[in-house]
């Protein structure tokens, strides 16, 4: 076995095991052949024009979780502590948030993203961007969009405002990894991956920011 064959088997383990990491890290892929598309995806827009009928249902909670829920619940007591608070354009943000904070991490861009994200999250997606430069490899990524976008959890402490909503993202993109000549070792550029996480973003209400952090990710 000459040496350039050798050469490409230890860069397809180092690949596979960088996969393990990333799914660690972040969320589950599924490959799927389907042609590249820049359609924008179906999604439910922000709606500013709720009405909330006293004694009635908030059309901004209830459209999201299930009425009476505990997350139904906590999504109140938020609004309270912070009447501009809005759960369909807090989601419409997360949307955003989601592909900067996904493909900051991908190309190894972890100052540009930090103040998005918890400290905890920062280290844990340093020490996967480190290894791929440790091991000359790198991410060549393309965000397609989200399929599916949905609130699965929220949580309110009174005492001390803070707030944590937890969000479903199953997004589209390409990626490969490449060797540091640039070959692809893993990966097909024509092949759309869906990423399924849920992320937690959390934020005290009553601190006068309005922005949300990252502080836990997951599938």
């Amino acid at each position: 076995m000459n040496s350039s064959i050798i050469q490409l088997l230890v860069l397809a383990a180092i690949a596979v095991f960088l996969i393990l990491r990333l799914r660690n890290v972040l969320g589950t892929r599924e490959g799927f052949e389907k042609p590249v598309s820049r359609a924008e995806p179906a999604s439910r827009p922000a709606n500013r024009d709720f009405e909330v009928i006293e004694g009635g249902p908030d059309r901004d909670i209830i459209d999201h979780v299930p009425e009476g829920s505990a997350a139904a619940d906590a999504l109140t007591q938020m609004k309270k502590a912070d009447p501009s608070f809005v759960v369909g354009e807090f989601l419409q943000g997360a949307r955003g948030a989601y592909e900067m904070i996904l493909m900051g991490f991908e190309a190894g861009d972890m100052e540009g993203i930090r103040p998005y994200i918890s400290e905890e999250i920062f280290e844990s997606f340093n020490d996967v961007v480190k290894m791929r430069e440790e091991q000359g490899l790198k991410i060549d990524a393309k965000f397609i969009g989200i399929r599916e976008l949905s609130l699965t959890d929220a949580t309110y402490d009174e005492a001390s405002a803070d707030a944590e909503v937890s969000v479903r993202f199953v997004g589209e993109m390409t990626s490969v990894v490449k060797d540091a000549e640039g070959n692809i070792v893993e990966g097909d550029e024509k092949t759309v991956k869906r990423q399924r996480d849920v992320w937690t973003f959390s934020r005290v209400m009553n601190s006068g920011d309005p922005n949300w952090q990252l502080v836990a990710t997951g599938e």
